[in-house]
């Protein structure tokens, strides 16, 4: 009786292990970076004055962003941070950012009044004052916020000021004046900025519909830049004891 040899079956080959797909780990690109820093913080502005600080929420922000969490969580350290960084932003910046065309007009009372009436219909912006609003509703909750945005904006306004003033009056016999004077400009711009755009300001802030003040605006700055040529021009030194 002959014996058949089994074959014992062939053990599979071992599959070659597949190489991991290499991903860079590390920051983006600074310019990458500065696009999505960019899009967090139009969609937290967005949700914000949507909803309110307490109704806004970090997955409506990531969803609008189409950022994920993690990536915002690693930029900003909560809610509260990023509502900092959109007041921030959105108010202090946008205010160092200004930017007038040529103005127009033969006299410097014209030109004037041709700075200040883009000045103000600038700052009477939809978005701005609503976050503003924001920013006041919420001070009880950010109280330093508000106060450090109140003192820097005021700051960065009045260098808006006297950069507007020197460049406007530096070759009209108003620019020798003793109110355009080095020492009395920081103080001169300021109470141009009160005359022509705190009273509007404070009106924009409890007006509903901002289209209803578009029609006084240009009266209101033309009266006011007047009144503000003749103070100058009476020889009153802004500031002086």
């Amino acid at each position: 009786m002959t014996t058949s040899t089994l074959k014992m079956p062939r053990a599979p080959k071992a599959r070659t292990a597949e190489r991991p797909i290499k991903v860079r780990a590390g920051r983006p690109p600074k310019e990458l970076a500065g696009e999505v820093d960019a899009r967090i913080l139009d969609a937290a502005r967005k949700v914000f004055l949507q909803r309110g600080f307490e109704g806004a929420s970090i997955d409506e922000i990531a969803d609008i962003a189409r950022s994920g969490k993690r990536t915002i969580y690693a930029r900003f350290q909560d809610k509260r941070a990023l509502f900092t960084e959109v007041v921030t932003r959105d108010i202090l910046s946008r205010i160092a950012e200004f930017k007038a065309d040529a103005p127009l007009g033969a006299t410097v009372e014209e030109r004037l009044t041709s700075v200040a009436s883009t000045l103000l219909h600038w700052g009477l912006d939809a978005d701005r004052i609503g976050l503003m609003r924001l920013a006041i509703a919420e001070a009880h909750r950010f109280p330093d916020l508000a106060a450090t945005v109140n003192r820097r904006a005021r700051a960065l306004a009045t260098e808006l000021g006297i950069h507007l003033l020197r460049d406007l009056t530096q070759s009209d016999e108003l620019g020798k004046l003793p109110a355009f004077a080095p020492e009395h400009l920081p103080t001169t711009a300021r109470l141009f900025l009160d005359i022509i755009a705190v009273p509007m300001l404070m009106r924009a802030l409890y007006e509903v519909d901002l289209k209803a003040l578009d029609p006084e605006l240009d009266e209101h700055v033309a009266r006011g830049v007047s009144f503000f040529v003749a103070a100058c021009r009476s020889g009153y030194r802004f500031g002086a004891d």
